[in-house]
């Protein structure tokens, strides 16, 4: 059976970090089936130094030269200000903004015992803190219009850790945390919140991978996952993983865990009862973080029902 094409007709997308790589590949595949793409790139080095509207503009030209329509933008994700008017661009021209993809990133790699904690801090304030304005700045405009679909981009490496990247998991991994509470809080506007970790051949992985693995696990092999994120028919809290044509889930769940109580031998008793609580037979995914805790106050009730 055929299945039905993810169509982006009328519809608005603002793409970060869309100069080269992974973003250049969204925000064409966007563009390709039928969204305007507001192409933002501050057009700066690897580790986030200088600027240039260039890298922007010239995947516009590729957008224009094959019909589309698309505007360059070069703010830096880490100036609100900029973030703001870099929606309104949008707003102005097309009159609103359904899809935000947040891919803006940097690298500054080294192990945590070279690492100089300015480069921790700008790693985490590109990663998070540009996706949490960029997400500020459309919030509204999609809470008006009942519609919104924004892509966080995570990585596996900080859903489960790498040598040399501890700012860059960090920050990863707080962009799922942001993910989670904004499909919450979004839901009854109908916008929904998803997190895409891509294996990909880009600048940031030059050097890291053998010539055979960077053939397979190019930047377009990632964009299908991507697009169904960013579809009328996504879902919402959903980390999709995907590299080389393959595409998985990531899931933080919760075990089922035991109930202790408390006193002064709790903690030896933890420590003889800790392959149970580390036991994934029956583990959930919660919905909330309320999960958690309905889970601890339901056993405590019951151990207390049952003395």
């Amino acid at each position: 059976m055929q299945a039905d094409e993810l169509d982006f007709q009328g519809r608005v997308a603002i793409v970060t970090g869309a100069g080269g790589g992974l973003g250049r590949q969204h925000a064409l595949a966007l563009a390709r089936r039928g969204a305007k793409v507001l192409v933002n790139d501050l057009g700066g080095a690897l580790d986030g130094s200088g600027g240039s509207v260039g890298a922007a503009q010239a995947v516009v030209n590729e957008i224009v030269a094959a019909g589309g329509e698309a505007l360059a933008n070069g703010a830096s994700v880490t100036d609100f200000e900029a973030v703001q008017a870099m929606v309104q661009q949008a707003v102005d021209a097309w009159g609103r903004v359904d899809i935000l993809v947040n891919n803006a990133g940097i690298l500054r790699d080294k192990s945590f015992a070279k690492m100089d904690m300015s480069d921790f801090r700008l790693v985490i304030e590109v990663h998070l803190m540009g996706a949490a304005n960029c997400c500020k700045a459309v919030w509204a405009q999609m809470q008006a219009q009942n519609y919104g679909r924004i892509v966080m981009t995570t990585s596996s490496s900080g859903l489960y850790g790498n040598f040399g990247q501890s700012n860059y998991g960090a920050a990863k991994l707080a962009q799922v945390g942001l993910m989670q509470t904004l499909a919450i809080e979004g839901a009854k506007y109908g916008i929904h919140v998803n997190a895409l970790a891509p294996t990909a051949a880009t600048r940031m992985t030059q050097g890291l991978l053998g010539e055979e693995a960077l053939q397979a696990l190019t930047p377009e092999s990632v964009v299908p996952a991507m697009l169904v994120l960013a579809h009328a028919s996504a879902p919402t809290r959903t980390i999709l993983c995907a590299g080389a044509g393959s595409f998985e889930a990531a899931h933080i769940t919760l075990t089922q865990g035991v109930h202790l109580g408390q006193g002064e031998t709790v903690p030896e008793q933890l420590a003889e009862a800790l392959p149970q609580v580390l036991d994934r037979t029956q583990e959930q995914v919660p919905q909330s973080g309320q999960a958690q805790s309905r889970l601890e106050v339901g056993k405590a009730l019951q151990a207390r029902a049952l003395a």
